[in-house]
């Protein structure tokens, strides 16, 4: 018996007439009598009484007629669901996740997938540890699975971080360390803490920095290991014990009052969540981000979609964590494209075999100026952070690698200059015209010297204003004009250097000022009447705004009459770079970390305020997160190599005598942009 035949029967009885039957189901009236006589005889009885040209319905047939309708509403009902189900209205998602995840940040996101599609079944599935979330999207017992760790390693698994979550230390809110907000390892190691058992994901993201920094667990006074997030608690509210977990374990604590976060130094950035799928779904992934239409949009699909309107992922799972900030130049000046997230590597779920490689060290000398506020985030940061530890290449040929790191603090940029060329620096960051002169080779020395590659920009100052002449307040110098037959003193081979070389050169005054070697100043004294005598001083940020606050000297009017843009950046040996680009790579990975934690951290200024005893409104006018056309005379983060500027500088300075060699650089060989590709 045929759906189709209940139809025609249902349309001759409702009319008593198999002509007007056929008319209404747009038939020959011989197909309508064929229909019916084929459903009498499957059915073995008449359905209709034939009167003349009239028929009536049988017993049978009025059954029929009254009982059939029902039978037509379930082959619609039926039909409907077939077509809710290739719209993903209906069917069955599992969602396999590990604790933090299933209590703190899933939750929202289920919610919202349940109430658009309630049609679909969803289960939730929390795993005490990352490998049982493994097996159970491997055995396909869940769907789609989400984890604080890294299962890149497993080609059966497809990975992509989709969003952030930050590591912590917790305590009680009467805990003396408390009020310091701020604490770093070291000062960890002499408390009592406690940490969730080692397959919990907070506990391999520990011990996975303490290996980095070269220390492990056996460094703490008293550290404890338990089993329950409501264990921990216990220790941190009852014992003052001070817990190491992320912000999803403790979140609804903190917000009834009862624990207080504390920031770690050494995890000041944050971490990644991982969306996991089965690899033969990743074409799901594919075709969500595309934003391709499939012909069927199955749960999984539909939850995808939801996903990534919440927390928008691309496909780029070799190098996911990180990612090089964008900025471009417009109009004569930079302007700030905004820092992606920055993230901490993390963990692998497993841990990886010892490797058969041969031991090696390599020494990394790295020449910073931490008092010069516009590099901090490429030194002190980093130094202080412990960030460039975390980002060293430690798989493949590194794998039995041992790192020694000597940071080696200057207060200009001629020292580094010096160290760079003998070999006994790796790494510099110098400012524009120092910059330019690690390029040189010098010809004046029997040792060969070491050749140098730029490989970034740190910080830009684009109106050039950073470098500035001052002069004390009894002094009767207005302008640069009144310079003629005066000494300026100036640390040689710096920024400042390069501009009054420049500035002077434009005035036709070069050859009737003196320029004398400013001998190098502690900051800490600041700058004062006891200088070697000048009539005025030439020097870069933050030293000639430190003179001018203390108010015992004020600027010289239009002493820098060139304004180029200036800027900071980063050089490499040749050595290094050939060698080891990997370390390159991983340096400058630090530094984007680096900037990125000083644009986003709120307590960042107050940090580098204490670091460099300096006031934090005096950081804030020299270095700001972004560049805004008010605010002359800063510096801005900035990575992107500026050739256009370099030549610029190089075409003003090779007019000032002893300088002429400067044309001898070959950018093409000393600029190397493409280690920024690779982060």
């Amino acid at each position: 018996m045929e759906v189709y035949q209940i139809k025609v029967f249902l349309e001759v009885a409702r009319l008593l007439s198999f002509t007007e039957a056929a008319d209404a189901l747009n038939l020959t009236q011989p197909a309508v009598s064929a229909k019916i006589k084929s459903l009498e005889s499957e059915i073995g009885t008449p359905l209709f009484y034939r009167l003349g040209r009239k028929i009536q319905l049988t017993e049978v047939g009025q059954f029929l007629y009254e009982e059939g309708p029902r039978l037509i509403e379930v082959e619609n009902q039926l039909f409907q669901k077939i077509e809710e189900l290739k719209k993903g209205k209906h069917g069955h998602l599992r969602v396999g996740c590990t604790p933090a995840i299933g209590n703190n940040w899933l939750p929202d996101i289920l919610f919202r997938y349940r109430q658009s599609l309630p049609g679909i079944q969803t289960n939730c599935l929390i795993f005490d540890s990352a490998e049982l979330l493994y097996r159970a999207i491997t055995n396909n017992q869940v769907d789609v699975g989400f984890s604080e760790l890294s299962f890149a390693e497993f080609a059966e698994i497809f990975s992509a971080p989709i969003d952030q979550i930050e590591y912590s230390l917790f305590a009680a809110k009467n805990h003396p360390l408390v009020q310091q907000g701020w604490l770093d390892l070291k000062q960890m190691e002499q408390e009592a803490c406690v940490l969730l058992p080692p397959s919990a994901p907070s506990h391999l993201v520990f011990e996975q920095r303490l290996a980095e920094l070269g220390s492990n667990l056996s460094a703490f006074e008293q550290i404890e290991t338990v089993d329950t997030l409501s264990l921990m608690r216990t220790y941190m509210l009852q014992g003052d014990y001070l817990g190491f977990a992320s912000n999803f374990d403790f979140q609804s604590d903190i917000d009834a009052g009862q624990l207080v976060k504390i920031s770690l130094q050494e995890f000041a950035l944050p971490g990644s969540v991982f969306l996991l799928l089965p690899r033969r779904l990743s074409q799901l992934v594919t075709a969500t981000v595309s934003g391709r239409r499939a012909r069927t949009t199955n749960p999984i699909q539909k939850f995808l979609a939801l996903l990534r309107s919440l927390h928008p992922f691309n496909l780029n799972t070799e190098q996911p964590e990180i990612q090089i900030s964008e900025y471009i130049n417009e109009q004569n000046r930079c302007e700030h494209r905004g820092l992606p997230s920055v993230r901490l590597r993390s963990p692998n779920l497993t841990t990886r075999s010892s490797s058969a490689h041969r031991p090696e060290t390599i020494t990394l000398r790295i020449g910073i100026q931490n008092s010069t506020i516009p590099t901090v985030t490429a030194g002190l940061v980093i130094q202080q952070l412990r960030l460039l530890e975390h980002f060293l290449p430690r798989d493949g040929r590194y794998s039995a690698t041992q790192y020694q790191l000597q940071w080696c603090n200057f207060s200009t940029g001629a020292p580094i200059i010096t160290g760079l060329h003998s070999g006994q620096l790796e790494i510099g960051v110098l400012g524009d015209y120092p910059l330019l002169l690690s390029a040189l080779q010098p010809t004046d020395t029997a040792v060969p010297s070491h050749r140098t590659r730029l490989v970034s920009f740190v910080s830009t100052n684009p109106d050039g204003s950073c470098n500035a002449v001052i002069v004390p307040n009894e002094s009767d110098l207005q302008t640069i004009a009144d310079l003629r037959g005066r000494v300026i003193a100036v640390p040689f081979s710096s920024s400042a250097h390069g501009m009054v070389m420049r500035s002077l050169n434009s005035a036709n005054l070069l050859s009737d000022v003196k320029i004398a070697s400013l001998e190098q100043v502690d900051l800490t004294h600041l700058l004062n009447q006891s200088l070697q005598p000048a009539d005025g001083y030439a020097h870069f940020a933050p030293f000639h705004d430190i003179a001018c606050s203390k108010g015992n000297f004020r600027y010289l009017d239009g002493s820098n009459i060139e304004k180029l843009p200036a800027f900071h950046g980063v050089v490499v040996s040749e050595t290094l770079a050939e060698h080891y680009p990997e370390v390159v790579i991983a340096y400058l990975k630090a530094l984007t970390g680096a900037q990125y934690w000083y644009a986003n951290t709120p307590s960042a200024l107050s940090l580098v305020s204490t670091w460099t005893a300096l006031e934090a409104d005096m950081i804030k006018q020299i270095l700001t997160s972004s560049h805004q056309t008010n605010q002359a005379g800063r510096f801005f983060p900035q990575m992107k190599i500026q050739t256009d500027w370099i030549e610029q500088h190089i075409t003003q300075l090779r007019q000032v005598p002893g300088n002429e060699k400067l044309s001898a650089i070959n950018l093409n060989r000393w600029i190397q942009p493409e280690f920024l590709e690779h982060i």
